[in-house]
């Protein structure tokens, strides 16, 4: 009895000395935990609740110019740049869509381009000669008309010519050279590999 007391208590003596490193090599894992679960969301908060929308203004620079601004996303930042006072331009492929959109009350501009093509811009450089910029939304993109698997795209070269021209080549070429603020919009499908979805996912990653 008293040898099997005598190893009772050495056990529970290496036990309580094991017990102090591993407490608190668990208590700093869960304290590191917390603390980046913490910095994320206050993190997203700060980004997507408060945002840093007040520092968009005119004095940036007169001029805002926005791609693709003749549906969805562009649009609004079309709408919501001329609300905050900034003069206009405004890009996208159909000039007939452009003059819908070309209804604000500050001076407004237009091009009509096709970002499929890479021979645009230079007409782009010559538009935007001169111009105070500010802020530029680079909004211009195009996906797939539907999810399809990679070998079944029909004319899969050309479309995986035209999906690296607009969403990845813009992104680089349409740029503003001194001061100012670029927004430029990607895609969560950007952040993964999107099955049926996979070109298209890759341009993403790089914009």
């Amino acid at each position: 009895r008293e040898a099997a007391a005598m190893n009772r208590d050495s056990v529970d003596e290496m036990m309580s000395r094991a017990e102090t490193p591993l407490f608190w090599v668990g208590a700093f894992t869960v304290a590191s935990l917390a603390l980046w679960l913490l910095y994320r969301l206050l993190t997203g908060f700060r980004i997507w609740i408060l945002g840093n929308g007040q520092l968009l203004t005119p004095r940036l620079g007169k001029w805002a110019v926005v791609t693709g601004a003749t549906d969805g996303i562009g649009k609004s930042y079309a709408e919501e740049l001329a609300r905050r006072g900034f003069a206009m331009m405004l890009i996208s492929r159909s000039q007939e869509k452009l003059d819908d959109v070309e209804q604000f009350k500050v001076e407004t501009r237009t091009i009509a381009v096709d970002f499929c093509r890479l021979d645009i811009y230079s007409k782009i450089e010559e538009g935007l000669a001169d111009l105070e910029i500010g802020v530029l939304v680079n909004n211009v993109g195009v996906s797939y008309p539907y999810p399809e698997y990679y070998l079944h795209i029909p004319d899969l070269e050309n479309f995986i010519t035209n999906t690296i021209n607009v969403n990845m080549t813009s992104v680089c070429q349409v740029r503003i050279l001194s001061k100012g603020v670029i927004l430029n919009i990607s895609s969560a499908s950007g952040m993964y590999p999107v099955p049926l979805l996979t070109v298209y996912s890759a341009t993403k990653v790089c914009a």
